[in-house]
């Protein structure tokens, strides 16, 4: 498997059992240019590197535009594609458990408290 590229300057990822971490960095996702390149490093996750066990790790994150909603959601979408894998968000508090139960995707995405309790989720 090729190496994850842990270089980004909006996550870090690693390897946690069988999952591949994504811990985002920042506390805001909302500029447009670091969201459209946060989104090609996601999708190249999935798409060349064939990561099917993701977990996105929001707990450094206060802020989500709707692009970037629309980046998570494209992410369930080609895994859901895909056999024997999912996504899993965790570390979603305060404004954006708000803003996920406000746009009812808490009905579509899974949901852990922490990365704790992500990683033990059977893929």
């Amino acid at each position: 498997m090729e190496p994850v590229n842990p270089t980004s300057a909006h996550f870090i990822t690693q390897m946690v059992e069988k999952w591949l971490v994504v811990e985002f960095r920042t506390a805001s996702l909302m500029d447009p240019v670091h969201l459209e390149q946060i989104g090609q490093q996601l999708y190249h996750l999935v798409d060349a590197q064939d990561q099917r066990r993701i977990i996105l790790d929001f707990e450094k994150v206060q802020y989500l535009s709707s692009q970037a909603i629309g980046i998570v959601l494209n992410m369930n979408k080609k895994l859901m594609a895909l056999k024997n894998s999912k996504m899993i968000l965790c570390g979603v508090t305060g404004k954006l458990m708000e803003l996920i139960k406000i746009t009812r995707l808490d009905k579509i995405l899974v949901i852990k408290p922490t990365q704790k309790e992500a990683v033990k989720v059977i893929p």
